[in-house]
């Protein structure tokens, strides 16, 4: 019984903990293997809680089995907002550490030089970050300081690909411009409706970069050369790159994400909540 004990708190200690046994090398580049090593580390975790559950005995097997399967749910439900709160602080570590890498290619909304810092990871096909978008607009029009880093995440293919790369290839000519792209793009959902029963991929894409490129010449970009730069500037590719790996590593699987003085949020969280975050 005891060796079974043992078994169990090392189990959970391993579920809730592998986040941290992957940190040693920072590179990006190795973000794909780290997060599968992590899912690997956390599936053998729950092997062995099932294992060392069963293994107690005393009817234990078919109690939680049977009479009361919820016990199991409630287990790996806690688990894995443990995971979440851990993913949440390597983070915001991390974002701590590397700032001025992860602003460099981001578009920039509200004050470039702001004291309070928003990361926002959104996507302009998720209705979510549509509804976000409009809380944020009314904070940094009602707090002068505030700097929101837009990190454009692709979760939606196509759709979501080609608003992604326009924004930021708009930073390239002008982060002004490119703020008040992603704004036409957050402010309206037309532009993506009529490309969802396109039929197929090409179909889709073509309708979406028809307009998105129409509402980048609404905010006066240089159109010819924001399509060059989506498909061939190596900011563009390192940037979604980068949100990419980011996502990976830290385990953020949608949108839209928000980190706001070192606290991770996710979900469309409103006006009071934002504000009193950065307090």
């Amino acid at each position: 019984m005891l060796f079974t004990i043992l078994i169990l708190v090392v189990a959970v200690t391993m579920y809730l903990l592998s986040g941290m046994l992957f940190l040693g090398n920072k590179k990006q580049s190795n973000a794909t293997l780290y997060a599968i090593a992590k899912r690997a580390v956390r599936l053998v975790a729950l092997v062995l809680v099932i294992w060392g559950v069963n293994r107690t005995g005393l009817g234990t097997s078919n109690y939680l089995v049977n009479q009361n399967p919820m016990i199991l749910q409630d287990m790996v439900e806690s688990m894995r907002d443990q995971q979440t709160k851990q993913s949440s602080r390597e983070l915001t570590r991390y974002i701590a550490r590397n700032a001025p890498m992860l602003e460099i290619n981001a578009p920039i909304a509200g004050n470039v030089d702001g004291s309070k810092v928003i990361y926002l990871f959104t996507a302009a096909t998720c209705p979510f970050c549509h509804r976000v978008a409009s809380e944020l607009n009314r904070v940094i029009a009602d707090d002068s300081e505030v700097k929101l880093v837009i990190k454009n995440f692709s979760v939606h293919g196509i759709l979501s690909d080609i608003p992604s790369k326009a924004t930021i290839a708009a930073k390239l000519q002008s982060n002004e411009k490119a703020v008040a792209l992603d704004k036409l793009l957050m402010s309206s959902t037309k532009w993506y409706e009529d490309a969802r029963s396109a039929g197929d991929q090409t179909k889709a894409g073509a309708i979406v970069l028809k307009n998105v490129l129409n509402l980048a010449k609404e905010v006066g970009l240089d159109v010819k050369r924001l399509e060059k730069d989506m498909n061939e500037a190596p900011e563009v590719a390192r940037e979604m790159n980068q949100v990419r790996e980011l996502s990976q590593r830290f385990n953020i699987t949608g949108t839209p994400f928000l980190i706001i003085n070192g606290q991770a949020f996710p979900g469309a969280i409103p006006y009071d909540q934002i504000r009193a975050a950065l307090k």
